[in-house]
């Protein structure tokens, strides 16, 4: 018997047979003749088919209850809200030029966030408010001296912007160099922090808040409450938000006054804005934020 077999995928085996087989019976050529083996070969198929279907079957139910389940979380996620009043204060992280002006060393690596979220004018809307409102403002900033260049081991993004002498003071009694530098703050927000009403902390050192004294300020000044912006997204402003609920703080994020970086396959705005909704009470756009403290104003 001339019978041969081909594969053609991982799934599927052909049947090669002649058009025509001897009869076992009668010897002679028959056309409608088809050997045992080949009917067991189709029933087999069949079944083999129909298995497949019913295994397609049950994994698209499978993902189907998992994208609901999903989503039923994401839409059942607790909102706690965050009531303005007067223990409230907004903190800024890094409202400097290395950050938002497009001649810093990290504009090649925010800018686009900060393009896309209109966070410089955001920043300043938030600087407004605290004026407008008589809310404390409280800037966090960002700085290395010449000390800080001897550290002895880093994590990647320290040893970048020491790399890169990002936010570089020199010494840090010497406020010569200072003016105009990548570590000052953008020209547009001076105005409103060299007012006596705000308050510049001391520089943190890696991203949060434990190296400098913003929490020991805020409670000096009875601020139970923050309202959160500023720069970078993921990294500093994200570890304040962290670092503040950890001490006992309630939190709000403004999430298009803040910017990260993207990288090729990296997307640090999208990180950042999971975990504000995540850690933080609230979640504002400016725009809420202005139109909360213009139908409520302070409680």
């Amino acid at each position: 018997m001339n019978t041969a077999f081909e594969y053609t995928d991982s799934y599927s085996l052909h049947l090669k047979i002649p058009e025509k087989e001897n009869c076992p019976f009668t010897g002679e050529l028959c056309p409608f003749f088809k050997p045992l083996h080949y009917r067991n070969f189709v029933s087999s198929k069949f079944k083999f088919n129909q298995l497949k279907k019913n295994r397609m079957k049950n994994l698209m139910r499978t993902l189907s209850v998992f994208m609901i389940t999903i989503s039923g979380l994401h839409a059942q996620l607790p909102e706690p809200g965050f009531v303005i009043d007067g223990s409230t204060a907004i903190v800024i992280t890094d409202p400097q030029n290395d950050f938002l002006s497009p001649d810093g060393v990290a504009w090649g690596a925010v800018g686009q966030s900060v393009q896309e979220n209109n966070t410089i004018e955001n920043l300043e809307t938030m600087f407004k408010l605290g004026e407008k409102y008589n809310i404390p403002v409280f800037i966090s900033p960002h700085y290395y001296y010449e000390h800080d260049h001897q550290w002895k081991f880093e994590g990647t993004l320290e040893k970048l912007m020491h790399n890169i002498t990002m936010f570089d003071r020199g010494d840090q009694l010497n406020v010569k160099g200072f003016e105009g530098s990548g570590a000052d703050w953008l020209p547009r927000y001076k105005k409103y922090i060299n007012k006596d009403r705000v308050v510049v902390t001391g520089p943190h050192k890696v991203f949060g808040s434990e190296s400098n004294d913003l929490a020991l300020q805020l409670r000096k000044q009875g601020v139970d409450k923050v309202i959160l912006a500023g720069m970078s997204g993921n990294l500093c402003a994200e570890s304040h938000m962290r670092e503040l609920v950890e001490n006992g703080f309630e939190v709000a994020v403004v999430g298009d006054a803040t910017a990260s970086a993207k990288l090729p396959g990296l997307d640090g705005d999208q990180a950042a804005q999971t975990n504000y909704k995540m850690i933080s009470s609230k979640v504002f756009t400016t725009d809420e934020l202005v139109k909360e403290l213009k139908m409520h104003g302070i409680k």
